[in-house]
């Protein structure tokens, strides 16, 4: 493009007319000098439009360059942005944790303190408790055994057994030397005189008796087949009156007749022989008697005890034999046993065994609220 201006503008000074010489030259040839002067002005012509496609590339290439850059500094902006964002957001999380993590530490420490302190507070407990502990445990020992009178008289009809253990409770008490409990002494002492006034029942020697009584029901011997009593049969008797001839022929007759055949009215019940299989379903059916009233013993039922007796003792009679000692003497046993009374009139409960619960408890809540305190 520089060429093309220094030719065009040598073409310029070579045509200017200001040269004399040149324009005195050219005036012979004027055809030459037209050629000449047309040919100058394609020359700028072109020299223009290359001039212009060359400005208007140059624009072109700018603009686009302007673009690209103006998109890739648009762009950087864009992720120097999100790099701040994402820093923010960074700087935030780590404050967030870095709380989190102060937070955390002062709740730890806290709870540390608290568990320290009610530590320390147990052990004081301890303490104090490990001094207490002989009193305490001889109360609580004394409930234990109030409880197990209580099963005693209740469950097992032990009035006996039960009073002794009320005696051993009392005692417990006794060795706390303590003046705030002669209320719970006083309710001992008359649960302790409820008991003593209970009869005395031999409930193990009643059994003892009527198991052995169980064991000879085998040996005793069964009735014979019973049979009632023949009606009274008047003999009639020959007279020595010939008159009397038809009556002392007929009795005679008679008579000579009994000696072949003998006939007899008898009116009653007869209780034919048994058999080996009933023989055996009475003896377990009386078995079964004799150990209903065992455990009509142990329940202290005085009812079912009597009607057992009696049902036995009417079995003995109808179906054993009488004239054996053996029978005889079963039969007196059931008497003499049927004559005991086995029921009791045992107290419905004991007076001591609520105040006893209570004060355990009272004394419980009382060693347990310093420790409540400490620990809030």
């Amino acid at each position: 493009m520089t060429d093309n201006k220094n030719t065009d503008t040598k073409q310029s000074k070579a045509t200017t007319p200001s040269s004399p010489k040149t324009h005195a030259t050219d005036a012979p040839a004027p055809e030459k000098a037209s050629q000449t002067s047309s040919g100058g002005r394609g020359g700028i012509l072109l020299g223009a439009i290359a001039i212009a496609l060359a400005l208007g590339s140059s624009g072109w290439v700018f603009y686009h360059g302007h673009q690209q850059a103006t998109v890739l500094q648009n762009t950087v902006s864009a992720q120097q942005s999100h790099i701040s964002r994402l820093e923010q957001d960074l700087n935030q999380q780590k404050q967030a944790a870095e709380q989190a993590r102060e937070q955390l530490k002062a709740t730890t420490q806290t709870r540390l303190n608290q568990q320290d302190s009610s530590l320390s507070s147990l052990q004081k407990a301890v303490a104090e408790v490990k001094g207490r502990r002989p009193n305490d445990w001889l109360l609580a020992e004394a409930d234990y055994l109030i409880r197990m009178a209580g099963r005693k008289i209740w469950l097992e009809q032990d009035a006996q057994s039960a009073t002794a253990l009320m005696e051993a409770a009392d005692h417990r008490i006794a060795q706390l030397n303590d003046p705030s409990l002669m209320p719970i002494r006083q309710a001992m002492a008359d649960d302790i005189t409820a008991l003593k006034a209970v009869k005395r029942v031999d409930r193990d020697g009643i059994v003892l008796r009527l198991t052995s009584m169980q064991q000879r029901v085998e040996n005793l011997p069964l009735a014979s087949a019973v049979i009632p009593d023949a009606e009274a049969v008047d003999t009639p008797i020959v007279s020595e009156s010939v008159n009397d001839w038809k009556s002392n022929l007929t009795t005679s007759v008679k008579d000579f007749v009994d000696n072949f055949v003998t006939y007899r009215k008898r009116d009653g019940n007869v209780v034919p022989l048994l058999s080996p299989t009933q023989s055996y379903y009475l003896q377990e059916n009386l078995k079964n008697k004799l150990d209903q009233a065992m455990r009509a013993v142990y329940e202290g039922n005085d009812t079912l005890y009597h009607e057992a007796l009696e049902m036995g003792k009417d079995w003995t009679l109808r179906f054993y034999n009488q004239d054996a000692n053996a029978t005889r003497r079963f039969v007196e046993q059931l008497d003499e046993l049927n004559q005991q009374t086995i029921g009791v009139d045992l107290p419905q409960k004991l007076k001591s065994q609520s105040l006893v619960s209570d004060e355990i408890n009272t004394r419980l809540r009382r060693d347990i609220a310093p420790l409540t305190g400490d620990q809030s």
